[in-house]
């Protein structure tokens, strides 16, 4: 599966259940590295979600990691805790923001 094909499940999955990002107003950049990754970034506007091919001008936090590790955490194979544990997230931004994507991605 490409990333491209990942990140519109993901708005898909967003899409689904709005409430998941009520009060949210953010937005995450997402930095893959390796085979199939790329950059991408989704802003968050109160209970709506937009992904984006590209970077972000001013992201609210930038995710960095291996593209097959992000696929394996978008499939539940991969906790988000554990990954940035075991240094295989990187997060700069806000911190708390980071603690939530787990919940989004879900």
């Amino acid at each position: 599966m490409s990333m491209k094909e990942v990140f519109a499940g993901i708005q898909e999955k967003l899409n689904a259940d709005p409430s998941k990002m009520a009060g949210l107003t953010a937005t995450y950049q997402f930095s893959l590295s390796g085979d199939g990754g790329g950059e991408y970034f989704v802003v968050f506007d109160n209970g709506a979600a937009q992904v984006n091919e590209g970077t972000a001008d001013n992201p609210s936090i930038t995710i960095s990691m291996e593209a097959a590790d992000f696929q394996d955490m978008v499939d539940g194979k991969l906790d988000g805790m554990g990954a940035f544990m075991s240094g295989k997230l990187k997060v700069a931004g806000d911190m708390s923001l980071a603690m939530r994507l787990q919940t989004l991605l879900s």
